[in-house]
């Protein structure tokens, strides 16, 4: 029985590896890799979008290809580019009107996506943040995501043997593309309970004490309550969880918040907002 085998045993996976997963992302990342289809995963920032694909590639001992989308990136920067310094060189050497061998595969650089469909399922295909990208570059995904084949055309077509494992992440900074979306199975992640934030603290902060770590989940549930401009995740969570152990604080009070408090909010206007709040932040609920 592999590691994916089960939704139960992508639970106990993903546990032993420090990333605490409920029942629905379990099945989502259970189906997605019976049936080869991409994951797209949703959240608000610092949720642990990005680190499911790390856990999973830990757990099932593939290899990270990591795509990081951004704006303005284009096919070439995500798929492949030729060595042009070396196919200059070569063009000297030989007549340089013959460019026979010149697009050759020993001039292909793979950039993350060739790499990733060329490894197949010994990968895991982590496409970052895709709402960051154009709608051209998510158009440009949809035959990938669907066939897992690309068209080079000095090449021909290259298709995945297995298809790799892929998740893709946004932070629904826009709204991805109903074609994009048809070829995914879908997931929401969303803040976690009071009792599973102070869970996560336990297992990624090691040696924390219980009140600290119950302190601090409490402490972040309420800047939630906020209305901040970035809200806290499990991510800053845990980071404050450090900070406050590192200052030697035994729970969330006024003086350690006060000191400690931008390792969970990075937001100017919300830093001044919980500064002067500090009082409620910290104060005993019933």
């Amino acid at each position: 029985m592999g590691p994916l085998s089960s939704p139960d045993d992508v639970a106990d996976g993903l546990r032993t590896d420090g990333y605490l997963s409920d029942r629905g992302l379990a099945v989502a990342i259970f189906l997605a890799a019976s049936m080869g289809r991409p994951l797209l995963l949703e959240g608000e920032p610092g949720v642990g979008k990005t680190e499911v694909a790390k856990a999973l590639a830990r757990l099932t001992g593939a290899e990270l290809v990591r795509l990081q989308c951004y704006e303005g990136i284009d096919a070439s920067q995500a798929l492949y580019e030729w060595d042009y310094a070396r196919q200059l060189l070569r063009a000297r050497v030989q007549d340089s009107t013959d460019v026979t061998g010149l697009y050759a595969e020993e001039f292909l650089l793979e950039r993350p996506l060739l790499k990733a469909l060329r490894a197949g399922e010994r990968a895991v295909l982590l496409i970052d943040e895709l709402d960051r990208a154009d709608d051209e570059f998510e158009a440009f995904l949809l035959e990938i995501l669907s066939d897992f084949q690309v068209t080079i055309p000095e090449l021909g077509t290259i298709t995945a043997e297995t298809p790799p494992l892929v998740i893709v992440t946004s932070n629904r900074t826009r709204e991805l593309h109903d074609a994009l979306k048809r070829r995914c199975l879908y997931h929401w992640i969303d803040y976690p309970s009071l009792e599973r934030e102070t869970e996560i603290i336990r297992v990624r902060v090691p040696g924390v004490e219980d009140a600290l770590a119950h302190s601090v989940a409490g402490a972040v549930a309420r800047l939630r309550e906020m209305e901040l401009v970035k809200p806290p995740g499990p991510a800053e969570a845990i980071d404050w969880t450090q900070a406050l152990q590192l200052i030697g604080a035994k729970e969330v009070t006024a003086d350690a918040a006060r000191d400690t408090i931008g390792s969970a909010v990075k937001n100017r206007d919300d830093l001044q907002r919980v500064e002067r709040e500090l009082a409620e932040l910290v104060a005993p609920r019933d």
